[in-house]
């Protein structure tokens, strides 16, 4: 087996470590930044360093952002009675580019995974039920929970285990619709993805 240079050897390891990433890939990462002009090279740099510097979470909805509180969090048109849960900031964006909600976020870091070793402690839920408490008038200003956790085991175990959390106290808990997506053909869909699609239909 051939060997790098031992600086080659440490960053196809370092590109080894990231999400997705496998050996064939990570190789091809370092010899390109190998390649690559050094301003190119230190434009990455920056990005990275930049992003580790200034990025924080937001103290009332755990987005990633670069202003506390985050611009959902602080926007005066955003409807704050309605908080919409996701497991990942990446989750947030691809709702906002519907254009079609409004309201308020809440980011969790994760779902709930036994094998994993995720339990309720690990996601970021004791600031979600500080947002739900009383105001001064003795009701809280968030009417409706919206779940958006991913459709898979996590997820669902995730949503039960926060209706399971949250219904009792009074809030109106929701869950986005799943099932056959837009341009599919129904040949193609499994069992639980059909019934999910018939679960949720809807009047037309």
């Amino acid at each position: 087996m051939l060997d790098y240079a031992e600086p080659v050897t440490k960053l196809i390891d370092e590109f080894k470590r990231l999400p997705g990433v496998g050996h064939k890939s990570a190789q091809r990462l370092a010899f390109h930044l190998l390649k690559a002009p050094t301003d190119e090279a230190e434009r990455l740099i920056a990005a990275i360093r930049e992003v580790k510097e200034k990025i924080i979470f937001c103290s009332v909805c755990n987005n990633l952002t670069d202003s506390d509180p985050c611009r959902f969090c602080a926007s005066p048109t955003r409807d704050r009675s309605v908080i919409c849960v996701v497991e990942e900031p990446h989750n947030l964006v691809a709702i906002e580019k519907t254009r079609e909600y409004h309201g308020q976020y809440h980011v969790l870091h994760g779902a709930l995974s036994p094998i994993r070793g995720v339990g309720p402690e690990e996601l970021r839920i004791r600031n979600l039920l500080e947002r739900l408490r009383p105001d001064e008038t003795g009701e809280s200003v968030v009417k409706e929970i919206i779940l958006a956790t991913n459709p898979n085991t996590e997820g669902e175990a995730t949503a039960n285990y926060l209706s399971r959390l949250l219904k009792p106290l009074g809030f109106r808990m929701t869950r986005i619709a799943m099932g056959l997506p837009v341009g599919s053909d129904l040949e193609y869909a499994d069992e639980v993805t059909m019934h999910k699609a018939l679960t949720n239909r809807h009047e037309i």
